[in-house]
């Protein structure tokens, strides 16, 4: 069996955040089993099936344990998901609140996918969503009722088959012990609860242009952003979204965003802080970039590595976008 673990901060811990205490949390699960995937900002995935034989405890008694010890600790709780492969340990996750475990065994597998939204299937991101429910497929149960054929004609040949496999509950992929690290992370806290959009837009032009700058000098580019919103009760919203191409420009990073945040209809919502992590890193020879014939773009383009120049050479606060200097 495959854990997947979301870790989230107990009320009594104020300060240093899940992803400080990530090392500390990963060394705990070691302990249980060496099979081990780090996920920043603050999950995990953990192969238990050598450490169920081990200890002789099944997967949700393991589980178990890893929740009192991460508690104990590090003062974090845990949800977790437990399944014969890494996605139905992601989607069984996504389910399980903090302090409890939800096991989805081989049995149990086609009744836990039948009913959920195509989107929650690995790979299926909004477009590929909106595709497969304008021919009707949109749930998973639905998804694997249709020929191979079919899917493929809908979203292409590899996709079309990949799709037809995870909705049977078909996942080849493996849990990578000390995989390397596949995105990056920046967070903006406010000094007080905040309720201002114009403030929390100025916040994620921060993250994005730090982010963007960070990518550009390691020559990286992202396929998914994503959003993390944590309110006053310590709450938080996560919202993910997948780019058009893979890209470290800055100004596309902010519209993305900008377009999460304006989903989300956060008016009256009092906000602590927001984080955007930039997923799925691969290096920039190996994307492709749309050519444009938009001569707005190419200026602000060769403008963006100007500034990097410049930043490089006298720091990043050298160069900044007019609303962040006020």
């Amino acid at each position: 069996m495959i854990l997947y673990v979301r870790f989230r901060l107990a009320p009594a811990l104020e300060t240093g955040g899940v992803e400080a205490a990530l090392p500390a949390l990963l060394g705990l699960a070691e302990d249980i089993s060496p099979v081990v995937q780090a996920l920043p900002p603050d999950a995990a995935l953990i192969d238990v099936q050598g450490a169920e034989r081990y200890f002789e405890r099944d997967a949700a008694q393991l589980a178990a344990l890893l929740r009192v010890r991460a508690l104990a600790h590090c003062g974090v709780d845990c949800a977790i998901g437990a399944g014969p492969s890494p996605m139905l340990a992601r989607m069984a996750a996504r389910e399980a609140v903090p302090g409890t475990t939800l096991v989805v065994t081989d049995d149990e597998t086609a009744g836990f996918l039948a009913d959920k939204p195509v989107a929650a299937l690995d790979g299926v991101g909004t477009a590929t969503a909106r595709t497969l429910c304008a021919y009707g497929l949109d749930c998973v149960g639905r998804v694997a009722e249709a020929p191979l054929a079919v899917l493929q004609r809908i979203v292409g040949a590899k996709a079309g088959r990949e799709l037809w496999e995870r909705a049977r509950g078909i996942d080849r992929t493996t849990v990578v012990p000390n995989a390397a690290a596949r995105s990056i992370a920046a967070e903006r806290a406010f000094n007080r609860d905040e309720l201002d959009p114009v403030r929390h837009r100025t916040a994620l032009l921060s993250i994005a242009e730090e982010l963007g700058l960070r990518m550009r000098a390691e020559g990286q580019v992202c396929r998914s952003l994503t959003l993390t919103v944590r309110y006053a009760d310590r709450s938080t919203t996560t919202r993910a979204r997948t780019l058009r191409e893979p890209t470290a420009h800055s100004a596309a990073l902010t519209g993305v965003a900008y377009r999460i945040h304006e989903s989300l209809g956060l008016q009256r919502a009092r906000v602590r802080s927001l984080s955007l992590r930039a997923e799925d890193l691969t290096p920039v020879e190996r994307a492709a970039r749309q050519l444009t014939f938009d001569p707005a773009d190419e200026r602000a383009r060769r403008i963006e590595a100007v500034a990097d120049r410049a930043r490089a050479k006298f720091g990043p606060r050298a160069v900044v976008p007019g609303s962040l200097a006020a």
